[in-house]
């Protein structure tokens, strides 16, 4: 049998027990993974179960929708992307949204007309978004015209056209205009 005594001192113990609550700390850190404040503007939820987390998702990027949706759909993710399906999963990744590893899934396209796209607030039905999600969370999507020669984006709210100002008076644009052509 083995005894082995150790001679501890008050200093000795107090260290012990700063690196014990240390080590606790930094490996309660790692295990949250020091995630972003919700209120942060990076931070985007993408949780989408029912539709008050649908229009909260759309809202983040200063959308309006519709209260009920326009169409509710299954889809399916196309296992082998065709060209057109590559450009829409670049735009999806382009807005932090990879489409890649959900190839071959079922997913649900919940579709909601636009509200307030800039110019179009009036024409009610002519600008959808469509929100893909899988298992509860959004896994791509887009804002769309519907009208012929329309457009199709990220769920970004784009930027209101800024009309352009001169110093000319309207009539001395307009004489100007006219002298040019």
């Amino acid at each position: 049998m083995f005894v082995y005594s150790v001679k501890t001192s008050k200093a000795k113990i107090a260290a012990l027990i700063i690196a014990i609550v240390a080590v606790i700390i930094a490996i309660a850190m790692i295990m949250t993974g020091e995630k972003e404040p919700a209120a942060n503007d990076s931070a985007v939820n993408y949780k989408a179960e029912n539709s008050s987390e649908r229009a909260a998702f759309v809202s983040q990027f200063g959308w309006k929708i519709s209260e009920d949706p326009a169409e509710i759909s299954e889809v399916i993710i196309p296992e082998d992307f065709d060209a057109g399906y590559v450009e829409y999963a670049a735009m999806n990744k382009a807005q932090g949204l990879d489409l890649e590893p959900y190839k071959g899934v079922r997913a649900k396209r919940w579709t909601y007309d636009v509200l307030n796209y800039p110019g179009l607030e009036n024409m009610r039905g002519t600008v959808q978004i469509n929100i893909l999600i899988y298992d509860g969370r959004v896994i791509g999507g887009d804002v769309c015209s519907l009208e012929q020669g329309g457009f199709i984006h990220g769920f970004t709210f784009p930027e209101p056209a800024v009309p352009q100002t001169t110093s000319e008076p309207m009539s001395a644009q307009i004489v100007t205009s006219a002298v040019q052509n």
